[in-house]
């Protein structure tokens, strides 16, 4: 019998606990959300994903302060737990969790080079955030933070 993906473990821990859940992500840009949705059971628990990939969306949608972002970036740990809590807040949801990051090939400065990516969680209203320092293609950057993610999401709730 094979090993359960990251993705099964959370569905089942998020069932289990009777909690539901939202994304918000930018430069997974629905990855997440659709790597949970593959999974069987995951109507009992996803609320809802959002793509928020520009500043203005993050700031419609998860009540991301516009503070944060021209003093941080859209890019920074800070962006991060704002999302992750926005999910909370305005979906209603007992979890919440945000990808945002330079997934490449351009976009890159020195202070944030391509694979910078914070990923947040929030669980009810105790968040953590990440710093990543990925490597590889677009899609394998892309692909890192989303299981990156979801490994926060599943440490989070096992702590719990």
């Amino acid at each position: 019998m094979s090993e359960k993906t990251i993705e099964e473990k959370c569905v089942e821990m998020l069932l289990k606990k009777h909690y539901t859940l939202t994304t918000s992500e930018s430069c997974t840009g629905g990855m997440v959300a659709s790597r949970i949705v593959d999974v069987a059971g995951a109507s009992g628990t996803l609320m809802q994903g959002l793509v928020t990939y520009s500043n203005e969306a993050k700031e419609r949608y998860l009540g991301v302060k516009h503070e944060t972002l021209e003093q941080f970036g859209a890019v920074s740990s800070e962006t991060a737990e704002e999302m992750a809590l926005g999910c909370v807040w305005t979906a209603g949801s007992d979890v919440g969790i945000a990808t945002t990051g330079i997934a490449g090939p351009g976009g890159g400065t020195p202070e944030k080079p391509v694979g910078l990516v914070y990923i947040a969680c929030c669980i009810k209203t105790s968040v953590r955030v990440k710093k990543l320092n990925l490597s590889g293609s677009r899609k394998e950057i892309r692909s890192k933070a989303a299981t990156e993610v979801l490994t926060l999401l599943s440490e989070m709730l096992s702590e719990e």
